[in-house]
């Protein structure tokens, strides 16, 4: 059996919503070595959680070699969502009382990026708006995305 050689990627993120739901918007920091990447983006209708996973999603999208992946979010939802992630896809997308998991659909398409992608994820809880440079830096560029397209 080979082994993947992966590199060391930072991604920051961040999701926002104007009302629960409401139009939302998202955002990611990359960082590998000296190098960072932004990225954001809108949706008129959705929810502060699916904003915050439409951001690690995206910002995996953008990996083009295996990686092991240090996600830093303010979610606590983002943080524990994965191990639960897990246990719902071997339960068919269902929660322990066999409930339908709530965003099904991003849990599936950010775990089918990452096995694609062969990555490696951990998660660290950054506390919000606490100065954390990348954590602010991800609020900003949501709460704009939402801005822009309020006023259209």
């Amino acid at each position: 059996m080979s082994s993947i050689t992966r590199i060391d990627v930072v991604i920051s993120t961040d999701g926002a919503c104007k009302g629960n739901p409401g139009p939302g918007g998202y955002a990611c920091v990359l960082r590998y070595k000296d190098r960072k990447h932004e990225i954001s983006g809108y949706e008129p209708a959705t929810t502060n959680n699916r904003m915050e996973l439409r951001a690690v999603i995206e910002a995996v999208r953008k990996l083009k070699k295996p990686c092991n992946v240090l996600i830093r979010t303010d979610s606590h939802y983002v943080c524990t969502g994965l191990a639960n992630a897990r246990e719902w896809c071997r339960n068919g997308w269902r929660t322990k009382s066999g409930a339908k998991a709530k965003n099904d659909d991003l849990w599936q398409e950010l775990t089918e990026v990452g096995t694609r992608g062969h990555h490696k994820f951990s998660f660290q809880h950054v506390p919000g708006h606490s100065g954390d440079e990348d954590n602010e830096r991800c609020d900003a560029l949501a709460k704009e995305q939402i801005r822009l397209h309020a006023e259209g």
